[in-house]
């Protein structure tokens, strides 16, 4: 039998140091990519956590305006029942339907700037809405 020789293939020592050059770089591209999406992850997680803090503190503030207009109402309730005449009743009616409609347009007001305040500070400092 005839042995067959088959031509030994070795890889130039230059092609090898590039292959291990591009592996070595892909995996530092790699490792790059995988810190800057950790942190990307991070930095929204920490402005979720800022914008639900900044949501709490507006619906905490949005109920104390409605406990405080309920109470109003039940003030005015009392008011009326002791009405002398028709005329009072209407000229209260009147006042408190004015002062009503200022408080609430002061309290729209306050639960907007807080609002635009809470959006501005959680995309300016993930951790500066905490504080608020």
């Amino acid at each position: 039998m005839i042995k067959g020789t088959t031509p030994s293939f070795e890889i130039p020592n230059e092609m090898r140091a590039v292959a291990e050059r591009s592996v070595e770089q892909a995996k530092l591209a790699f490792n790059n990519y995988m810190q800057a999406a950790q942190e990307a992850v991070s930095t929204f997680e920490e402005r979720v956590k800022a914008s639900q803090v900044g949501a709490q503190g507006i619906s905490k503030k949005a109920m104390n305006f409605a406990e405080r207009n309920v109470l109003s109402a039940f003030e005015f309730a009392q008011k009326i029942v002791q009405a002398k005449d028709i005329q009072e009743l209407v000229r209260m009616q009147t006042e408190f339907v004015q002062s009503q409609m200022q408080v609430l347009s002061e309290q729209v007001k306050d639960l907007g700037e807080t609002a635009t305040k809470n959006a501005m500070d959680s995309v300016k400092s993930p951790t500066k809405g905490l504080s608020s």
